[in-house]
């Protein structure tokens, strides 16, 4: 055999190595020991001597590549696993009684004239994981820190509640009303994790498949830099998420592994509960998922632990001398695995030992029934807990535990392992009897025969609920459990806000960059400067905000290694271990999952972050929209910019970057409060008032659950100074008198927001001039805020027609105005529309709906009639609706403006990225 410079280069992971062979003779003789191995003991044999040889370098810290994968059994040999501490008979019990409390709920909520359903095969198969967990890592916060944060598997939401049952936190009147909030309130529970309807239950809401493992990511992240900017002290919080097989086919699973491993996040744990099934189906019929996922995790640098057999296995796999067991293990599809989980002991025999007289020989002296019962790693405690302590040991990489087991496990043969297990909400008598004996439990059959099966309880004073009592109170307390510590911030005086109430002078700037100059103001405040946590996905430098690159610092907990291209510069790129900013790169989900954990760190930690995400507006609600409505579910709390808002403020940037209807996607999440201003001194008013509402509560838990979306502007423009006797309410209600008429005849009204404010006063302009009509101009500074309390306004009267009916904000503001009303804003029509019912007078609107493109910004208002001319023309067609004005001026105002040639607009202001 060829080696040294006579043979190829060497491929290793798909690296060449081309380092010459200085000792060909050496070579030789380790290439002929290996085809000796080969040649009389088989490759089975060879296979494992090169894998100590493997796993000997790596002790040796010898550079060798890392494997994609495995052999198809437990990552933690037998030999290694650590000492049990627990009482698995009592452990054993406690479960069995959590798990048929949680089947039960299902099957009652599934009773008739309820039906609202549940699942119950996803607990049935992670209820050890879980119980492990419970017993012996998940840390409380009775010892007065945030504990441990666990991202509970959505669809597992009946056991968390059965176990929470037994405990006493839940009682039998509330389980009985599962998945009825509204009609059995206050006992309702909901169907799924979720804090904003369980706030002193729930701290993450999962149920939104991928967005938990994403999430438990930038929590870890959060911990790390919340601890490294000596905010809090989270050293002994440890991340644990319980996802599914099934639900790592989500991009969001799996798409941001890489800087969990990048920062070194040890205090992650992910634990895959690998039952081989999705919702319909298996997840990979032909192939092997639990290999499929360890490949992919190891690829991203994760440490992975392989849970797959249970301690039945131990006696077989000691056997296999040439591996044959383990070769079968790897080969067989999970497909066929799941029918194993279905069929009898002598299927198994036949169709999975039946092949090699060898693997029958390992089985004969083991009866059938012994067959059916070796089990899946993930349904034995001992192995659990071998794992999860080994993930705890860990140091320097996040670690995932690919745990097998059987989805419907215990439920009895017609839910284990079925195709149709995850819709089945309902056991029959027969079932229920089954699944009682598999348990052991002292329940009668003719309580299981006279109507709805009873919940069981072992008695308060029971050997099993103290147990579990014990074990919670040396962990630190009950789990899942929210509690909201942090204490209202002392806010930023009035001097904080000056500079931008005074305008820019003859200086014209965009609505970002009044933003950022506040931002950096309130940054400096000695009191809740600290607490901002900066979010762009890189782009601080298009919003004009890498002039806090300097000082903020971006948060690296590994520093600055390297000289900065850019080093002489003033705004010199810097990364520091205690840096301010978070430079999540190009990744809007990164970015808004980094939101979502800051903006819960008040709850989570009892420490107050102001996370303040800045983005293309374009890629904010379109792309990360059901992360903005976990965002809410979780309570979080913090400030959103939509950057370079609007259709038409980038249109050099074409069609994907034009964003006219974000402001009406936010208007759909309840828990946001949404403004579009017009100019700084609205931004200072709205976000004072939004610090009050979020982070200066009175007393704890005061402070109100919603986040702040601004859309803000990347055109320059000139801002007034605040008006004398600013109307304050006005701007945060949503709408304000900025501009009065001062010449004209004809009254008129025009409401505009956001970039379309100047057309607006240049509209009035006109108008005046050479139409003779007075129109005032009216920033409407928040459309949805308008709209969200006149409904809440309707639906009081309709409840209450004997009480005196309320009148909403913007009727009551608008009442005193005379003439036609015409809308405008650089957002589709259906963002001003929002209101159109509650205008007292003639309504229409204008805006940029359809598609966007690259173009002048003149010329792109020109097309979607939206411009300072088209506005003229809106105003007149509604005068002459109301024969105020003659037709003929129509034609006349559309002749003199060029109105339906798009090259005759002035191009208007031009650059201003930022």
């Amino acid at each position: 055999m060829a080696s040294g410079s006579d043979r190829n280069p060497i491929i290793i992971g798909g690296l060449p190595s081309q380092v010459p062979d200085f000792d060909p003779e050496e070579t030789k003789e380790w290439l002929d020991s290996l085809d000796a191995a080969v040649d009389t003991r088989g490759r089975e044999r060879a296979r494992y001597l090169m894998l100590r040889l493997i796993e000997r370098a790596r002790e040796r810290r010898v550079a060798v590549p890392e494997m994609r994968s495995t052999d198809y059994v437990n990552t933690i040999a037998t030999k290694d696993e650590p000492f049990f501490p627990g009482n698995e008979d009592i452990e054993r019990r406690v479960l069995n009684a959590t798990r048929w409390n949680a089947a039960v709920m299902v099957s009652r909520a599934q009773r008739a004239g309820i039906g609202v359903g549940g699942h119950i095969a996803t607990f049935a198969s992670s209820a050890s994981l879980y119980d492990v967990g419970f017993n012996h890592f998940f840390r409380g916060k009775d010892h007065g820190d945030g504990g441990d944060q666990i991202f509970f598997q959505g669809h597992a939401s009946p056991g968390i509640y059965a176990r929470a049952f037994l405990l006493d936190r839940l009682s039998e009147t509330q389980l009985d009303a599962f998945r009825q909030e509204r009609s059995k309130a206050p006992h309702g529970l909901s169907s799924y994790p979720h804090p904003r309807l369980m706030p002193d239950f729930w701290e993450f809401p999962t149920v939104s498949m991928g967005l938990g493992p994403l999430g438990a990511i930038y929590q870890a992240r959060m911990n790390r830099y919340m601890e490294a900017r000596g905010i809090a002290d989270t050293s002994a919080s440890h991340v644990w998420a319980f996802l599914g097989d099934g639900e790592m086919d989500e991009p969001e699973s799996l798409g941001q592994l890489s800087i969990a491993a990048r920062e070194g996040l040890d205090n992650l744990t992910f634990v895959v509960n690998c039952n081989l099934q999705r919702l319909d189906g298996p997840v990979r019929g032909n192939g092997k998922i639990i290999q499929e996922l360890e490949s992919q995790f190891r690829g991203a640098g994760w440490n992975v632990i392989k849970l797959v057999w249970d301690r039945s296995w131990d006696p077989l796999l000691a056997q296999d001398r040439d591996g044959l067991l383990v070769n079968k293990l790897n080969t067989t599809p999970d497909g066929q695995f799941q029918t194993y989980a279905t069929e009898t002991g002598a299927y198994i025999r036949e169709h999975f030992f039946g092949g090699d007289q060898r693997l029958r020989a390992m089985v004969a002296t083991m009866t059938d029934e012994q067959i059916l019962h070796l089990g899946r790693g993930g349904h034995d405690h001992r192995k659990v807990y071998a794992a999860f302590q080994a993930a705890k040991q860990h140091k320097g990489q996040p670690t995932v535990v690919l745990a097998q087991t059987v989805k419907g496990w215990t439920l009895g043969p017609n839910f284990e392992g079925r195709n149709a297990t995850h819709q089945m909400k309902k056991l029959t008598v027969d079932d229920l009897k089954g699944f009682r004996d598999r348990l052991h439990l002292p329940i009668t059959d003719a309580q299981l025969e006279g109507g709805l099966p009873p919940y069981y309880h072992p008695g308060r004073d029971s050997e099993e609920i103290q147990y579990m009592h014990d074990r919670r109170k040396a962990l630190g307390g009950y789990v899942p459990t929210r509690v909201v510590r942090a204490k209202p911030l002392a806010l930023p005086e009035d001097k904080t806000y000056a500079a931008v109430r005074k305008g820019s002078g003859q200086q014209s700037i965009a609505t970002t960059m009044a933003f950022v100059r506040l931002l950096k103001d309130l940054m400096r405040d000695k009191e809740i400067g600290k607490r901002f946590v900066l979010i762009a996905p890189d782009e601080y430098r298009t919003f004009g905000m890498d002039s806090f690159f300097p000082s903020a610092k971006i948060y690296n907990p590994l520093g600055q290694q390297y000289e900065a291209v850019d080093r002489d510069l003033l705004l010199a790129y810097k990364e520091s271990p205690t840096g301010q900013m978070l430079h999540d790169g190009i990744s809007e989900a990164g970015c808004t999952a980094s939101l979502i954990a800051a903006g819960s760190a008040y709850a989570t930690h009892g420490e107050p972050l102001i996370p303040v995400y800045v983005f293309y507006s374009m890629f904010g609600f379109q792309r990360t929209g059901d992360q903005f409505w976990q965002m809410a579910d979780q309570l979080a709390r913090g400030f959103v910019l939509g950057a370079t808002a609007g259709r038409t403020t980038l249109t050099g940037e074409g069609l994907q970057h034009a964003d006219g209807h974000s402001q009406l996607l936010a208007s759909t999440n309840p828990g946001c409060v949404a403004y579009d201003p017009a100019f700084g001194f609205e931004i200072a008013h709205i976000v004072k008032d939004g610090l009050r509402r979020m982070y200066g509560g009175a007393r704890p838990g005061e402070s109100a659950d919603v986040f702040y979306y601004l859309t803000v502007y990347n055109e320059p423009i000139q801002h007034p100074a605040e008006p004398e006797n600013v109307d304050v309410e006005g701007i945060l209600k949503g709408v304000h008198r900025f501009r009065a008429a001062d010449a004209g005849a004809i009254p008129a009204q025009i409401m505009a927001s956001g970039v379309a404010v100047p057309w607006a006063v240049e509209a009035q302009r006109i108008l005046a001039e050479e139409w003779n009509v007075r129109a005032d101009v009216w920033s409407a500074t928040s459309w949805n805020e308008l709209r969200r309390e006149a409904v809440e306004v309707e639906e009081f009267n309709l409840l209450h027609p004997e009480e005196e009916q309320r009148v909403p904000y913007v009727t009551r503001k608008l009442s005193g105005a005379e003439g036609p009303f015409v809308a405008v804003s650089d957002w589709m029509r259906s963002v001003p529309d929002q209101i159109s019912r509650w205008v007292p007078g003639p309504y229409s609107s204008l805006g940029a709906d359809g598609f966007g493109f690259a173009d002048t910004r003149g010329a792109a208002r020109r097309w979607f009639h939206i411009d300072a001319q088209s506005i003229v023309l809106a105003v007149l067609t509604e005068l002459a609706r109301e024969g105020k004005v003659d037709r003929s001026v129509l034609k006349q105002a559309v002749d003199r403006y060029q109105l339906l040639d798009v090259a005759a607009a002035d191009p208007g202001a031009a650059g201003g990225d930022a």
